[in-house]
């Protein structure tokens, strides 16, 4: 799936990724490629990638919004936390 992770002030991933694990209001899910169309809003904790190459990445966040296309895009809004 192509991934973009976005704060205000930049751009924290953006690449082909097999999976995504966030946390949501409504728990912690994973999208994974072909997921269904989801809008929803992050609470506080890490978002983690694994990319093509099976490497993880971490990025925390105190909140912001996901978003899952049709066409397989998946962009978050992050407010970071840099704590």
């Amino acid at each position: 799936m192509q991934l973009g992770i976005y704060s205000l002030e930049k751009v924290l991933f953006r690449g082909e990724a097999s999976a995504v694990n966030c946390p949501t209001e409504s728990g912690e899910i994973t999208i994974l490629d072909h997921h269904r169309p989801l809008i929803s809003i992050l609470k506080k904790g890490i978002i983690k990638v694994t990319d093509e190459k099976n490497e993880e990445h971490y990025v925390p966040v105190l909140s912001g919004f996901l978003e899952v296309r049709d066409s397989g895009q998946v962009k978050f809004l992050v407010q970071e936390d840099e704590a």
